[in-house]
């Protein structure tokens, strides 16, 4: 076992390239000492291999915690998929049903979520990627689509409050996404850099809402930019590399949480992985998120970036109850009514 190190963590959370560790990732990962990993679909097989890496990545510097993340959103956006675990539903239909029974919704909303979460902890995943809180408009890109609860700023807040509740009531951290939004973008941002011309009354008239409301509820969570320039805010910077657009996510939507970047590896970005790293952290994102697994570029991303924050510390110790208690435990009941309530929705 590596001896014990006293430094804080390096403020980035980096992927690895399959089912488990190369000799050179573990060298890597134990001299950088990440916040923590994130798992593809490349990184899973079935749950004992998954519980093993998860073990392992865990197990490499003593006295380190990392945190183990994944995207397990249900409908397309899902690593974990059958037969070991469920195929979850995507968010859209929940967001129908709300239209026609508002309790009804926000109650299944928060079972579906609760039951990915105990897939998750089963696992030894701690955060998962979710909700999205984007509200898609007419004419926008799909890479968002039925991800997104609803294109009704309220309704999407509302479930994704609700979303977020049932993945603490698991004991797993919720990612809000794409702060301040990704819902209007007419490109995909894995692809281009996605520009939004949109005036900032509108902005804050529909794609804020959902993360303010968020913010005003007092729940504990993590945060992902969006790979998006608002021209309004930031003509030339993407929202991930934007001071501008991280101070309004900070003191006018008032999110305080822990704050990590998209995927660097997303061709919305260009130039080397050391400066994109670096200008994400620069900006005020807490953490730099590397996906693929590339070493040479992780070690990029290493160079450009220093050790997490006193803001990304205090984010990391405000959920420290979530990750280490799990509330509560559901099952085949709550499945049947969510699969009852969603079969006309």
């Amino acid at each position: 076992m590596t001896p014990a190190s006293s430094a804080a963590p390096a403020a980035a959370i980096f992927g690895m390239s399959g089912l488990t560790l190369t000799d050179a990732e573990r060298a890597f990962f134990t001299r950088v000492k990440p916040v923590g990993y994130i798992l593809f679909a490349r990184n899973v097989r079935d749950p004992e291999q998954v519980r093993a890496l998860v073990a392992d990545l865990r197990g490499l510097v003593a006295g380190h915690n990392p945190l183990v993340l994944i995207d397990q959103e249900g409908g397309r956006v899902q690593r974990l998929k059958p037969p070991h675990w469920r195929a979850a539903p995507p968010m859209a239909p929940f967001g129908k049903l709300y239209e026609r029974d508002v309790a009804k919704a926000r109650a299944m909303t928060r079972f579906d979520l609760q039951l990915i979460g105990q897939e998750l902890v089963a696992l030894g995943i701690d955060v998962d990627c979710a909700p999205v809180m984007d509200v898609p408009v007419s004419g926008a890109h799909d890479i968002i689509g039925d991800r997104a609860f609803s294109d009704e700023p309220q309704i999407v807040a509302d479930l994704a409050i609700a979303a977020c509740d049932g993945l603490i009531d698991a004991g797993v951290v919720p990612v809000i996404k794409h702060i301040p939004g990704h819902g209007r973008s007419r490109a995909d941002s894995h692809l281009e850099l996605p520009v939004v011309d949109t005036d900032l009354a509108t902005l804050r008239a529909t794609d804020f809402v959902p993360f303010v409301a968020f913010a005003k509820s007092g729940r504990q969570a993590f945060g992902m930019t969006a790979h998006v320039v608002y021209s309004a805010l930031d003509a030339k910077r993407p929202a991930t590399n934007s001071p501008q657009v991280i101070d309004l996510i900070r003191n006018e939507i008032g999110f305080t949480g822990l704050l990590m970047s998209d995927d660097l590896g997303m061709k919305a970005l260009s130039g080397p992985y050391d400066e994109r790293a670096g200008a994400a952290i620069a900006a005020g994102c807490d953490v730099a998120l590397h996906c693929d697994g590339n070493l040479a570029d992780m070690e990029a991303v290493a160079r450009g970036i220093g050790t997490l924050g006193a803001n990304g510390q205090r984010a990391l110790d405000a959920v420290a109850s979530i990750r280490l208690k799990p509330r509560s435990t559901i099952g085949g009941s709550q499945l049947a009514q969510i699969n009852a309530a969603l079969k006309n929705a």
